[in-house]
C-alpha cells in the first residue's frame, strides 16, 4: 500500500490527492511508494514542478520508492493538473529504472542526459507527452456521464435548445 501526503498552501487539495491516488492505483498498485507533495511558490525558479528521490544521492536505489514532488502555488485546475501528471511520470521513470544516477550522473536509458538541451532530453520529452495522454484519460475516466438524456426545458436553459451528444 503507497503513502500520499501532500501539504503547502494555494492548492486544491482535493484534486491532488484524487490525481496522485488515480496514478499510482493504476500504474502502481503493488508497489510500496511513499509520496510527498509539497505546494509552495517557484517562480523565482523559473519551474512548475519538480520530482525529487528522497534519500541521499550516494544512496540512490536502483528504483527508489520515496518521493517528493513540488508544485507552484496558484496554478489553474488545468495547469496543475498537467504539471503533476508531468512530475509523476518522472517518478514512474525513477520506479522503472530508466531514469537515474549512475556514476554521479542523471541517465535515462544509461544515457547522461547533461549532454542533452533541457527541452530536449528524452525523459524531458517522455513526459511532456505523457502529461497529455494522462491527463485526458483522466478525464475521460473521472467524467460523470449523465445515464438518463435531460428534459427539455433543462437543455433549453444550458443550451439554448440545442442537444449535446458524445
Amino acid at each position: 500500500m503507497s503513502n500520499i501526503n501532500h501539504c503547502g498552501y494555494g492548492y486544491s487539495k482535493i484534486l491532488c490527492e484524487d490525481i496522485a491516488s488515480w496514478f499510482v492505483s493504476n500504474f502502481f498498485p503493488r508497489h510500496k511508494i511513499n509520496l510527498t507533495v509539497l505546494h509552495r511558490g517557484l517562480k523565482r525558479e523559473h519551474a512548475l514542478g519538480y520530482c525529487d528521490v528522497m534519500t541521499e544521492v550516494e544512496e540512490y536505489p536502483h528504483r527508489p520508492r520515496n518521493f517528493l514532488i513540488e508544485l507552484d502555488t496558484y496554478m489553474d485546475e488545468e495547469t496543475y493538473s498537467l504539471t503533476l501528471f508531468h512530475e509523476l511520470t518522472h517518478m514512474a521513470q525513477w520506479i522503472r529504472g530508466s531514469l537515474r544516477h549512475r556514476y554521479g550522473k542523471l541517465c535515462y536509458s544509461l544515457k547522461p542526459v547533461e549532454n542533452y538541451d533541457y527541452f530536449d532530453q528524452p525523459h524531458e520529452i517522455e513526459a511532456r507527452k505523457e502529461e497529455i495522454r494522462l491527463y485526458e484519460r483522466y478525464l475521460n475516466e473521472k467524467q460523470v456521464v449523465p445515464v438518463e438524456e435531460p428534459s427539455q426545458g433543462w437543455c433549453n436553459r444550458l443550451c439554448g435548445g440545442a442537444i449535446i451528444t458524445k
